[in-house]
């Protein structure tokens, strides 16, 4: 979902690819770092916020998380110097664990849309690192060779390369599209006015905060590690993205 910050534009959200930018500080103290603009995701929806740094006059601050407060606060390694507001710094984020976690994001995308459309069960909860994830189903019961289906039909949507769109659209538009939320409960807060919508093409579409890759070709390999009962119509399934 889109959520209107106070005043940091947050480039993440129509730009998934990109890495560097350049920004001026708006405000930094103990609170932490805002900046006008920044591609840092804040953390959300079960993936954790992205790490780098911020570049200054041959200064360097390493950012190690994000607070979401009334703004977007970048917060620095201990230690690390301050910019001060008004300079302008450079911004990167680490490319390799932004990857692996967008990669790992569309994975539990396309194995909600399995789960979904084979076996009609809703999400109950879900949680990402780089590379593994989980996610929780309203399954009453786990049927033979559930494992090993759903691992193949997630892997046949990964390798039929499906276009993973993302765009917002007006509240009450959003809310049209059939089976939009893919949650057991409406995770959109009412005051969200645009709503940020993630569509792997044929396969899944709902409402989405994180950042994706832009085909399910380029997850990888999908492999379902284990199913786990979490009590009575509750199932957790463990997940892998391989090269």
């Amino acid at each position: 979902m889109v959520l209107v910050m106070a005043t940091t534009h947050r480039l993440e959200l129509t730009d998934q690819t990109l890495r560097e930018w350049d920004a001026t500080v708006l405000s930094s103290g103990p609170d932490g770092i805002v900046l006008d603009r920044s591609a840092f995701y804040p953390g959300g929806g079960g993936q954790p916020a992205d790490l780098g740094v911020l570049l200054w006059q041959g200064v360097q601050t390493r950012i190690a998380g994000v607070r979401k407060g009334d703004d977007l606060y970048l917060i620095p390694e201990e230690g690390d110097p301050l910019p001060p507001a008004g300079i302008t710094v450079h911004g990167a984020i680490e490319d390799e664990r932004r990857t692996s976690l967008m990669r790992t994001h569309s994975g539990l995308h396309v194995l909600c849309g399995v789960v979904f459309r084979d076996y009609g069960c809703l999400v109950t909860g879900g949680n990402m690192e780089p590379g593994v994830a989980r996610m929780d189903f309203n399954l009453p019961e786990v049927p033979p060779g559930f494992k090993e289906a759903v691992e193949d039909a997630c892997n046949a949507e990964i390798v039929a390369d499906r276009r993973i769109d993302v765009r917002s659209l007006p509240r009450a538009e959003a809310f049209q599209i059939p089976d939009i939320i893919r949650t057991a409960t409406n995770l959109v807060p009412p005051e969200v006015e645009e709503v940020r919508i993630v569509d792997i093409v044929g396969l899944d579409t709902q409402a989405d905060g994180g950042t994706h890759v832009a085909s399910t070709r380029q997850i990888g390999r999908l492999r379902v590690a284990k199913v786990e009962n979490k009590g009575k119509g509750f199932r957790r399934v463990r997940i892998r993205i391989e090269d």
